[in-house]
C-alpha cells in the first residue's frame, strides 16, 4: 500500500518468504515485516542494482504473492530491459558480428512493443525466458549488446503502421519457414519462407552448432517417450500406445519442413501434425526436437521399431529471425538495415522515438 517497510543495507541478503496469502521479508537477524501481497525493492540511486537470487539487475524490483507461490519482476525502461535482452540471447560477440546485435535489437524492441501486456494479468509485460525473449538482467550485459541497443534506439520494424510479429530463433538451416506453418494466425506478408543462403550456396547459418544434428531413440526409450507425449498431444490414452509399429513423415510444408508424422500403434495409426511434432518426437533430454526439419530411419518398421534415427537441420520453430543467419550475414558485410530485410521482406524499418 506504499508504505516504507525497512531499509537493505549494501551487502546484506533478506529473504522474501510466504506468510498466509502475502509475503514477509525476513532479515538476516530473523526479524520479519508485516505481511503484504506486494513489495517493492527500491535502490537509494539509480546507479543501485538490486540483486535478486545473486543476480543483478537495474531499475526496481517488485515480488508478488501469485495463485502458487512468488513472482518477482524487474521494473526497467525498456531500452534497459533490452540490453539484457540483447547480450542474453546473442551472448559475446566480436566486432564482425556487431551488425547482427543491431539486428537483434532492432527484433527484441519490436517484440516487446507489440506483447507488452501479454502476461499484465499476472503483474508484468514479458516473461524472461524463451516464452518470450531471454532476459539476464545486468549481470548478462555486455559491452556489444550495450552498444547494439544504443545505436539503433527508437528503431521498430512496422508493417501497416503496426509493430510486426517479430518472431525469432536460433538456427533456420538454409531456409526460413512461412508464417503459417508453425502459428495458425500468423499469416503475414513479412512471414514469408525465403532461402537463407550466400552466393555460393552456403547457408548464412552454417556456422551454427546446430546447423546440422542427430538424434537417436532405441524402441524402448521410443515407446517410453511416446507413452508420454502423444496423450498431451492428440488425447491418446497412455494405454493405447503399447507397442510402435512405425514412425513415418507424410506431409511436407512448403519450406520442406515435416508438417505431418504417422505413427503406427498395436492396431490403429494416428497423425501428428504441425508443431506437436516436435512436442510428440522428444530426445533424451525431454526439451522440444531441434526443429521440425529432419528425416527419419525407423529399423524394425512394420513389425515394432527398434532403432529410430532424426537427422535433422537447424534449431527453433524456423519463422522470421534466422540469428545464426544474421551472425553469418553480419561476418559477410550486411548492415542491420540488410539483415531485417532478408528476414521480414516487405517490413519498414522506423524510429518510434
Amino acid at each position: 500500500a506504499g508504505a516504507y517497510l525497512a531499509r537493505i543495507a549494501p551487502g546484506e541478503t533478506w529473504r522474501v518468504a510466504i506468510s498466509g496469502t502475502g509475503l514477509a521479508v525476513v532479515s538476516p537477524g530473523g526479524g520479519s515485516t508485516t505481511p503484504a501481497t506486494q513489495l517493492d525493492v527500491v535502490p537509494d540511486d539509480s546507479g543501485t542494482q538490486v540483486m535478486v537470487n545473486g543476480r543483478g539487475y537495474g531499475g526496481s524490483v517488485t515480488v508478488l504473492r501469485d495463485r502458487t507461490g512468488i513472482t518477482v519482476v524487474n521494473r526497467v525502461s525498456l531500452e534497459t530491459y533490452l540490453t539484457g535482452v540483447v547480450s542474453a540471447e546473442m551472448g559475446r560477440r566480436g566486432p564482425a558480428d556487431l551488425e547482427a546485435l543491431r539486428a537483434q535489437a532492432v527484433v527484441s524492441r519490436t517484440y516487446a512493443l507489440r506483447n507488452a501486456g501479454r502476461w499484465s494479468a499476472d503483474g508484468f509485460d514479458l516473461q524472461s525466458g524463451i516464452a518470450d525473449q531471454v532476459y539476464g538482467g545486468l549481470g548478462a550485459e555486455t559491452p556489444e549488446g550495450l552498444e547494439a541497443v544504443a545505436s539503433t534506439r527508437g528503431q521498430i520494424l512496422t508493417s501497416g503502421g503496426a509493430p510486426i510479429d517479430a518472431f525469432f530463433y536460433s538456427t533456420c538451416g538454409g531456409r526460413t519457414a512461412e508464417g503459417t506453418e508453425v502459428f495458425h494466425d500468423a499469416d503475414r506478408t513479412y512471414l514469408r519462407s525465403v532461402p537463407d543462403l550466400a552466393p555460393d550456396g552456403t547457408a548464412y547459418c552454417s556456422i551454427s552448432p546446430r546447423f546440422r544434428w542427430q538424434e537417436e531413440w532405441s524402441g524402448d526409450a521410443l515407446l517410453a517417450t511416446l507413452r508420454r507425449t502423444l496423450p498431451a498431444a492428440i488425447g491418446v490414452t497412455a494405454g493405447e500406445v503399447r507397442t510402435v509399429r512405425d514412425v513415418r513423415v507424410t506431409g511436407i510444408s512448403a519450406s520442406g519442413r515435416v508438417s505431418r508424422l504417422t505413427i503406427g500403434l498395436d492396431h490403429s495409426s494416428v497423425n501428428v501434425e504441425g508443431p506437436l511434432v516436435r512436442q510428440v518426437l522428444r530426445p533424451a533430454s525431454g526439451d522440444l526436437l531441434r526443429s521440425s526439419s529432419f528425416t527419419l530411419t525407423a529399423t524394425g518398421a512394420g513389425r515394432r521399431v527398434t532403432r529410430l534415427v532424426a537427422d535433422g537441420a537447424g534449431a527453433g520453430h524456423g519463422v522470421g529471425f534466422c540469428q545464426w543467419g544474421a551472425v553469418g550475414r553480419s561476418r559477410a558485410g550486411h548492415d542491420y538495415q540488410q539483415i531485417l530485410a532478408a528476414y521480414y521482406p516487405g517490413a519498414t524499418l522506423e524510429h518510434l522515438y
